[in-house]
């Protein structure tokens, strides 16, 4: 069997295929959350973690402290999470 030389140019798939050209983007990109937000977060978070340490606190089950004034710091600072996820970010 003879071998015989193709009529056209045999394409290739590395010849074929031509990286695309990506325009960019002239816009800057800007985050979801200011920094205000983040720092509003890890006040959340400080006084969450405070509330639970005085959740914690003595020996005595039945303190003031462990049934009323800690669950208030901690939904008070639940509160402020959802405040610092809900804030919008300051127009520049």
């Amino acid at each position: 069997m003879a071998l015989t030389k193709p009529t056209s140019p045999v394409k290739t798939a590395s010849s074929a295929a031509k990286p695309a050209v990506k325009e960019t983007n002239s816009t800057p990109m800007t985050l979801v959350f200011d920094k205000g937000n983040y720092r509003l977060l890890i006040i959340a978070i400080a006084v969450v973690v405070l509330g639970f340490v005085l959740m914690s606190g003595t020996t005595d089950i039945y303190s003031n402290t462990k049934i009323v004034v800690a669950p208030v710091v901690v939904l008070t600072g639940f509160a402020i999470g959802f405040l610092a996820i809900f804030k919008k970010p300051s127009a520049k």
